[in-house]
């Protein structure tokens, strides 16, 4: 099977092979942030929505450690930002 093409379509599917999510909606707005000093880096800046049961009964700092631990090989290099809204399916 090929590697996902896209860096979304790589954190997606870090995202989706950590946490299983029901529900993961990622917004590229690398754009937004042109000439920004963490854009020179190449990183890009992204926005998550993310609901899985695996975030049941967590606090919102350890929902995202389990975000950017799924990620971490991406983090600092290909992301240079990520803003995350995790929720429990609970929650919605």
């Amino acid at each position: 099977m090929n590697a996902p093409a896209t860096r979304p379509d790589r954190i997606r599917a870090m995202l989706t092979e950590a946490l299983a999510p029901s529900v993961l909606e990622l917004a590229d707005e690398s754009a937004l942030h042109a000439g920004h000093a963490g854009a020179a880096s190449g990183g890009g800046h992204y926005r998550l929505r993310i609901v899985s049961e695996k975030f049941e009964g967590l606090k919102l700092v350890m929902r995202h450690r389990l975000v950017y631990d799924a990620v971490h090989t991406m983090m600092h290099t290909e992301i240079h930002a990520l803003a995350i809204t995790a929720l429990a399916p609970s929650e919605m």
